[in-house]
């Protein structure tokens, strides 16, 4: 049996902390008050700083950037951190805008973090979306990530990205067994483009989470910007109403404080 240690910093960065490796996810430690254009006519305003700033982290071996075009994803002070991390893994468009230590993976394939002395670490790339159907010029590429590790029990953590729930996502329930989902809910949406949604809702949250069967359910990433439109009341109503005991799947980490999780 495996124990990893999650530390949500707020939004969607989080250090994972397995099997001898420290991982960061898609690093934002700028404070709160800045409002951020995402283009094509959306911005967010940061209503929330971080629990832990960077110089609290200690040492990163990687960062699993699902993309580094939006600042709720990488702001000034997370790209500051990049070149001290080990290795950041992103999408391939991403690696090719951030060069240095960045190295693109493509939906699905794999990159195998080794050091002397630790297990090694696989890395695949999951499909992501990051909005409705031909969305994509608006919103770029973005990734989801699977580790994978000797002395799993209960499958993979997999990182969702922010996307919603479309047929790639689909594909990691088909090909993945996931022990450990770590998913970016809020429902994020913008006064311009109306009722469209850009990453998971709640419903479409428990959706999802029916199909993936995961041991464990770690929300993050649906507070602390304006353009959030469901926060955490939300799921918990929605999940009020899923059958199956969903709801005791999920665990909501307190930020700054570490959340032990059996994998």
């Amino acid at each position: 049996m495996t124990e990893v240690r999650v530390t949500h910093v707020g939004g969607p960065t989080t250090l994972i902390e397995a099997a001898g490796w420290r991982l960061l996810t898609d690093p934002t430690f700028d404070p709160p008050g800045r409002r951020y254009a995402f283009g094509w006519g959306t911005s967010s305003r940061k209503t929330a700083g971080p629990a832990l700033g960077s110089d609290q982290l200690g040492p990163v071996d990687a960062v699993l950037l699902t993309h580094d075009h939006h600042a709720d994803n990488l702001d000034t002070a997370g790209r500051a951190l990049l070149p001290s991390a080990g290795i950041v893994l992103t999408t391939v468009s991403g690696a090719g805008r951030l060069g240095g230590n960045a190295r693109g993976l493509a939906p699905w394939a794999t990159w195998r973090l080794e050091s002397p002395g630790r297990p090694a670490i696989e890395v695949t790339a999951t499909p992501a979306r990051h909005g409705p159907p031909l969305s994509k010029p608006l919103v770029g590429d973005v990734t989801g990530f699977a580790l994978r590790w000797a002395g799993q029990r209960h499958g993979v953590l997999w990182i969702s990205g922010d996307t919603v729930l479309y047929a790639g996502v689909r594909e990691v329930a088909r090909r993945l067994a996931v022990g450990t989902a770590l998913l970016h809910l809020g429902g994020v949406g913008f006064p311009i483009t109306g009722p469209v949604r850009y990453t998971l809702t709640a419903s479409r949250a428990v959706e999802l989470c029916r199909i993936l069967r995961p041991h464990t359910v770690l929300p993050v990433h649906y507070e602390g910007w304006s353009h959030f439109r469901e926060g955490r009341r939300t799921v918990e109503a929605r999940l009020a109403k899923a059958p199956d005991g969903l709801r005791d799947r999920f665990r909501w980490p307190a930020p700054g404080t570490a959340t032990e999780v059996t994998v």
